[in-house]
């Protein structure tokens, strides 16, 4: 089903777009509003300043849902450099996401899979509690 401008479309952040990180999503315009936070299944990677998620599997990733604006989301989309071919740094996914007791559909920014050889897995799933798994 194709995106209807008017619907409103949300984000799941878990790295530096979290409020407080060096890339606090509050801080492009207009403001993102916070609708609470969640996590997804998946495996939280350190690639150094920031963290990238590859989703699936029985890890958890943890972090914040945004309700955005079409000029919000076309912001990430350079910031996490998605390209149409799937061959950017990330691939912009949408996905369920539980948050106050309500399903919202989520685009969340995935880790292009071949950045994540040999880097340090994230045990917590929360970049702002780096544990790694050995």
């Amino acid at each position: 089903m194709p995106h209807q401008a008017s619907a409103p479309r949300h984000v799941f952040v878990y790295g530096t777009l979290r409020a407080g990180g060096s890339n606090d999503i509050a801080r492009l315009r207009p403001p993102p509003e916070r609708v609470g936070d969640g996590a997804i299944a998946g495996t939280l990677y350190d690639l150094g300043a920031y963290p990238g998620a590859v989703l699936g599997g029985a890890g958890r990733v943890h972090g914040e849902i945004y309700r955005i604006t079409p000029e919000v989301e076309a912001a990430l989309d350079r910031l996490e450099e998605v390209v149409d071919d799937g061959s950017g740094e990330y691939i912009k996914r949408e996905l369920l996401v539980v948050v106050n007791a309500v399903r919202l559909q989520c685009l969340v920014y995935e880790v292009h899979p071949d950045r994540v050889h040999d880097r340090p897995v994230i045990a917590s799933g929360d970049w702002f509690r780096r544990e790694f798994h050995g």
